[in-house]
């Protein structure tokens, strides 16, 4: 792939919203997966799924309040999942310079200071799309009739609606792509977004991922015992809690010489990309970890980005509290690093965040690059120590169905 900057970070999380504040709660190791007595969930009721306990395990983006960054007109009709990921947008827009004060920035002569709304779009990663939308239109016609659904509400089950609603509230005119691939969505994302950019179809991407806490999505994890206990992997010195998370985070990935072009710093480098998949040995088994594939998609973005192994500074994973894909997860970077490499796992303070998995990985990376060896370890550890300081940083993520990505990225020149 080519070589892109980052030069803007939009998040909304369960730890922080704001790039400021998410990378506070990261570099303290912040857990919003860790249990609170007497806390219930805010975005559904889970007294209905009862023996459940009533603080059922979910990392949820607390007091969220789209108003607060978007203004009060225009939300009513829109889901939770469309809210978290504009708010991001408009996030990462602003901290990239591409706006200001919620116009499109311009230069002193009144000319645009870098790309505008034409040159603008995003490539966005979501596993399972609005299902508090579906749901919701499922239970009245089920329930009552389908007369009485709420028209405004159908377009939110397009499973690209949020992405959609981004372009509109954020005046983005170039391409709007939206991909699925489970939680390796967000990284792939990536390969899309750097396709487009090499092919003149835009200028500046905002690419990432996002994924909203449902009751529908609680209640299948759980059910699939996804969603609590906890799990070690062996020789691993953290325990990651399972559970489902929710939250958005977009980066603007632009050409170095484009953001050179305008003045824009960069927080950071993506410099390479690997996939790969493996086919489960029975036909019957659809769910399954490979760490053949994890192991392919981890060699062919070091060697996509000319990387050697030995250069890798630490791994943001994408462990995540399920014990046989933790385990696959790390046997295949054990073969490619070694055991001594340094492995965080984020999703042990954000849980198991899905379609924004990748995205929050990445934001992650870049909270932790130029981070030094010290008497602390980093925050999330689960396996080794660093060496050095942190320029260089792989980012995992291992499938659900035999998939695996893998995305390499390093400090920004200073």
């Amino acid at each position: 792939m080519t070589p892109y900057v980052v030069t803007g970070l939009g998040v909304a999380s369960a730890i922080g919203i704001g790039r400021e504040a998410f990378f506070d709660a990261v570099h303290a190791g912040v857990r919003a997966t860790e249990l609170v007595e007497g806390q219930r969930p805010e975005t559904f009721d889970p007294s209905a799924y009862m023996p459940l306990p009533a603080n059922a395990r979910v990392a949820e983006v607390r007091g969220f309040d789209a108003a607060k960054y978007l203004g009060d007109k225009g939300l009513r009709s829109l889901d939770r999942l469309t809210k978290l990921l504009v708010v991001a947008a408009r996030l990462a827009l602003h901290d990239a310079r591409l706006k200001k004060d919620g116009a499109w920035a311009s230069g002193p002569d009144g000319k645009a200071s870098g790309p505008g709304p034409a040159e603008t779009g995003m490539v966005v990663s979501n596993a399972y799309g609005s299902l508090e939308a579906i749901t919701e239109l499922d239970r009245v016609a089920v329930l009552e009739d389908a007369r009485y659904i709420n028209p405004s509400r159908f377009p939110l089950t397009v499973s690209n609606s949020a992405a959609g609603y981004v372009s509109i509230w954020e005046d983005l005119r170039a391409l709007n792509v939206s991909v699925s691939d489970g939680n390796c969505g967000a990284l792939d994302a990536v390969a899309a977004a750097d396709a487009m950019l090499e092919n003149g179809r835009a200028e500046a991407l905002l690419v990432g991922g996002a994924e909203a806490m449902s009751e529908a999505l609680f209640l299948a994890f759980h059910r699939l015992g996804a969603g609590g206990g906890a799990a070690q992997a062996p020789g691993a010195q953290g325990t990651v809690q399972a559970c489902i998370g929710e939250g958005s985070a977009l980066l603007v990935l632009e050409e170095p010489a484009s953001a050179a072009n305008r003045g824009a710093p960069a927080l950071a480098e993506v410099i390479g990309y690997g996939t790969s998949f493996r086919a489960p040995e029975r036909d019957a088994a659809l769910v399954h970890p490979s760490p053949e594939a994890m192991q392919r998609a981890v060699e062919d973005a070091l060697a996509d980005a000319g990387v050697e192994a030995r250069a890798v500074d630490l791994v943001v994973s994408g462990l995540s509290g399920l014990r046989g894909f933790d385990d696959a997860e790390l046997k295949a970077l054990g073969r490619v690093l070694g055991e001594d490499t340094a492995v965080v796992a984020p999703k042990m303070g954000l849980g198991e965040t899905l379609g924004a998995g990748g995205a929050i990985g990445m934001a992650t990376a870049i909270a932790l690059l130029r981070l030094s060896p010290g008497p602390v370890a980093p925050p999330y550890l689960v396996r080794g120590g660093l060496r050095a300081a942190v320029r260089t940083v792989l980012v995992t993520s291992l499938g659900y169905y035999g998939n695996a990505s893998a995305l390499v990225m390093r400090a920004a020149a200073s």
